[in-house]
């Protein structure tokens, strides 16, 4: 039992997967052993679990996975929210905290790139959620529709449009209020004697004295303008914009102080608010400096400029980072808001949102297709380049298979529908490339942990600064200092640092997926540049995955119908594509195909069954499975061995079949190389790269297609399960290693690999099992991705050092670093004007990745060198 004194909170889990009272016995006692949980109930009826804990020593994502642990799961509820008022946050993590701090909810994600907030949680807690966020002084707006729901992305998209619009807004007014107070303060320079070495004016305004002093003749002189008029017209002027313009700074850095925290708003308000207050107290008892021989200076000018400027960095850098996320944008106004669909010989226009699978649908053309489907009518080319990156049309017969989101040519078709809403290829490309832009990079944990200690630094660095200046710079030591200090707080940048990674990383992944590169998140970036060897699964990947039975060699107990008739009423039952290119054989020929029972696959050899009728047992694999289990036909095999040495020569893959206590033959199938993939393989080899091809097929048949390509390393006859070890063994050389598939028997190398690139068939995309998806299956697309990958970490180190550097080398001169050799300090206004567009700069150099012309010439320069020296 725990000794925490306070209070336990209760929430509720769902637990899936008990089917008895030993379950719930099972799932009790192993939440009851965990430390912090003072009571666990658990009803097999309701499949829920009622939970009193103490969140100080237990969260609930442990709960969560100690359920998972034993064998059950608990779903959690994935609620998205859209976070404005971001601009002056460096660092994520308090209000992930605070969110996570809520009973019931496991985690919480903010991208500060893209405002979005991302709460896994238990039941409904939306509401506390959104309570608080703006409890922080952020405004927050749900995305709860369905992610493929163009109209929720667009309000959603509408929210941060309203976002950038208020902060122009109060730029302008920021700015129009700083060009009238420089006027003014223009003239309280000319209309003041000056004392020597007494002012803290801005360097500008110096430099404009001489026309100070004309504006001032030219109004009347000193007599009209009086000094103490003119500090309170300043004040008057300057109310507005620190009232209204900048008030948000404000109002944030006190929220954040009380939840004990600071940010960027907390440099800008506690700079801005000290000007402004030494400014009021020199406006309404000016003598108080007069009295001790001070200038009664006023930096009004100073305070508002400052505001304006940071206002005007935070409204480009909003308009910068909305652009970011442009691809999740486009990819949105690919779905097509209704259908023409067919029911009971009427046709009747309706939303998408009504379809269903199995529903016909009419495309006609021009339009976009509603959702995924079949073609069951007519015949035309789409457009499929938006989601694939192909940028040539593909045609589409009666069975062929159609992407929801992109374009139908000049033909007519009808098309039934197989996946509809959430399920469709582009609603889960959707939700890959969202969670990918919100997926943080490892390279960012420097960024991080930087970011959580800069503001206490930066302040600690000002109080010094002040210190330094009063006890040994100039007189006045009470001016200077504060200059200085000011200076301090408003030239730190954490943005910067908290954007370097996290823009880039929505960038690059959004070009990918224009490019049909789907690539899960920052981390997968990252690997990725790193990798020097790749693993090439041969059927599907290298070469086409839709191969043909090319040649038939039955024995003398045989015929060819029989032999290829016997070999697909087994592969019938099979996913493989070898078994089914025996079948469409077969069905091309119109030859009958017997009833199975009893099939059973062994992995890497074979499959086998029953023909219903007569029970004979039919066999069908490789030859090696085959001699096997017909050792006695060893004739037969002698007999065909030079026909069976030129098919393997020649890459075919080489099948048996028997039936009941007789061989009946072999059977050759070829599976032709992919157009692109020649060129892909050499341009990766110019990369440098190394490049094993592995393949279950017999050494032969794999060295033929290894020739053909120029690859010289080859792993031939590995099992599935053989296929991980060979990454693994791999990587015990010290290599980073990527793992390239299309298949099942894929998953547990693309696992292990360093980076796992699956190969996606257009509609069927395994996006789950991998790192990287190749949208349609082009080994062209892998180098992009590559490429893609090196040139975005290129611009997350160039912002890295950016960032850093900026804040390394901005900061001391702003402490006077200069000031004693060459007397050079910097004003606080050129101060908040470089810190306003050191953020915008991160920003807009991540933007450059969306120009991907100069990697996409060096790969068709590393395709044209590679042909040259092939």
């Amino acid at each position: 039992m725990p000794t925490s004194q306070t209070k336990p909170v209760a929430t509720e889990l769902a637990v899936t997967g008990m089917t008895c009272a030993s379950c719930v016995a099972r799932v009790e006692k192993t939440l009851k052993r965990l430390p912090g949980v003072e009571d666990a109930a658990v009803n097999l009826a309701t499949n829920k679990a009622s939970i009193r804990f103490h969140p100080e020593q237990i969260r609930l994502r442990q709960l969560v996975d100690a359920v998972r642990e034993i064998g059950y799961d608990a779903p959690l509820t994935t609620s998205t929210f859209q976070v404005s008022g971001l601009e002056m946050t460096q660092d994520p993590q308090p209000l992930q905290r605070a969110v996570a701090s809520l009973p019931g909810v496991a985690s919480a994600q903010l991208n500060l790139a893209s405002g979005e907030l991302r709460v896994e949680h238990t039941g409904n807690l939306r509401s506390e959620i959104i309570r608080i966020v703006e409890q922080r002084g952020f405004q927050v707006a749900e995305r709860g529709a369905p992610e493929t729901d163009p109209a929720a992305h667009e309000h959603a998209h509408d929210y941060a449009d309203a976002e950038t619009s208020r902060l122009r807004t109060r730029f302008w007014v920021a700015l129009a209020a700083s060009a009238v107070v420089m006027f003014f303060s223009m003239l309280l320079q000319a209309s003041l004697p000056r004392m020597a070495g007494a002012t803290l004016s801005d360097p500008l305004m110096k430099w404009m004295s001489p026309l100070s002093h004309a504006l001032l003749q030219a109004l009347g002189g000193a007599p009209l303008w009086t000094p103490g008029l003119l500090r309170w017209l300043l004040l008057l002027l300057t109310l507005p914009v620190v009232g209204w313009a900048g008030r948000h700074f404000y109002v944030r850095a006190w929220k954040a102080f009380r939840h004990h925290a600071a940010d960027m708003n907390t440099l800008i308000a506690v700079g801005t608010a000290a000007a402004f207050l030494f400014s009021l107290i020199s406006t309404l008892a000016p003598t108080l400096f007069t009295h001790h021989g001070l200038a009664a200076d006023v930096y009004y000018e100073a305070v508002d400029w400052i505001i304006a400027l940071i206002l005007l960095g935070n409204w480009m850098e909003s308009r910068a980072r909305r652009q970011t996320a442009g691809a999740i944008r486009s990819l949105i106004k690919l779905q097509s808001r209704t259908a023409h669909l067919l029911r009971d010989g009427q046709e009747s226009e309706v939303p998408v949102d009504a379809l269903q699978p199995g529903d016909l649908v009419r495309i006609r053309p021009g339009e976009r297709i509603p959702a995924d489907g079949l073609v069951r009518e007519g015949a035309s080319s789409v457009d499929e380049s938006m989601l694939t990156g192909e940028s040539m049309p593909v045609e589409k017969q009666p069975g062929a298979e159609l992407i929801g989101g992109t374009v139908n040519g000049n033909g007519g078709l009808v098309a039934e529908l197989r996946r509809v809403g959430e399920q469709t290829t582009l609603a889960q490309i959707v939700r890959l490339v969202e969670q990918a832009q919100g997926s943080k990079a490892p390279v960012q944990r420097l960024a991080d942990r930087v970011a959580g200690v800069f503001v206490p630094v930066v302040i600690s660095l000002a109080i010094a600064t002040f210190a330094i200046w009063f006890d040994f710079g100039p007189s006045p030591h009470l001016l200077w200092a504060f200059l200085t200090g000011v200076t301090v707080l408003v030239i730190a940048c954490p943005c910067a640092m908290g954007l370097a990674v996290p823009t880039a990383v929505m960038v690059g992944t959004g070009q990918g997926a224009r490019q049909g590169v789907l690539i899960r998140g920052g981390e997968a970036l990252e690997k990725l540049q790193a990798v020097r060897t790749i693993v090439l699964d041969k059927t599907g990947t290298i070469t086409a995955g839709r191969p043909e039975v090319t040649d038939l060699l039955p024995t003398q107990a045989s015929s060819e119908p029989e032999l290829l008739a016997t070999a697909a009423s087994l592969e019938a039952h099979s996913e493989h594509p070898l078994g089914q290119a025996i079948v469409r054989a077969a069905q091309s020929r119109g030859l009958p195909l017997a009833e199975i029972d009893g099939f059973t696959a062994i992995p890497g050899k074979g499959i086998h069954g029953q023909s219903r009728g007569t029970a004979e047992t039919l066999l069908v694999g490789s030859d090696a499975y085959i001699a096997s289990a017909f050792p006695e036909a060893s004739n037969a095999r002698t007999a065909a061995a030079t026909t069976l040495a030129q098919w393997a020569s020649q890459g075919k893959t080489i099948v048996g079949a028997a039936r009941g206590t007789r061989l009946l033959g072999w059977l050759a199938v070829a599976d032709p190389i992919k157009p692109g993939s020649a060129d892909a393989i050499r341009s990766l080899r110019h990369l440098g790269l190394r490049l094993v091809m592995l393949t279950g097929d017999a050494p032969a048949t794999a060295q033929a297609i290894a020739s053909q390509l120029g690859i010289e390393e080859v792993r031939a006859g590995v099992l599935p399960a053989g296929k991980a070890d060979e990454v693994r063994r791999l990587q015990q050389q010290g290599l980073s290693v990527a793992m390239v598939g299309d298949g099942i028997n894929d998953a547990p190398a693309l696992a292990q690999a360093d980076v796992g690139v699956a190969i996606g068939t257009g509609t069927d995309v395994a996006m789950e099992a991998s790192d990287v998806t190749l949208v349609r299956g082009d080994l062209r697309a892998l180098l992009r991705a590559i490429l893609l990958s090196r040139r975005t970490m290129r611009i997350i180190r160039q912002n890295l050092f950016w960032a850093f550097g900026y804040n390394v080398i901005g900061i001391p001169i702003a402490a006077g670093l200069l000031y004693p050799a060459f007397h050079i300090l910097l004003s606080p206004v050129l101060a908040s004007a470089a810190m306003a567009f050191s953020s915008v700069s991160v920003v807009s150099n991540s933007l450059r990745l969306r120009h991907t012309g100069g990697d996409e010439r060096f790969a068709g320069q590393s395709q044209l060198r590679a042909r040259t020296t092939a």
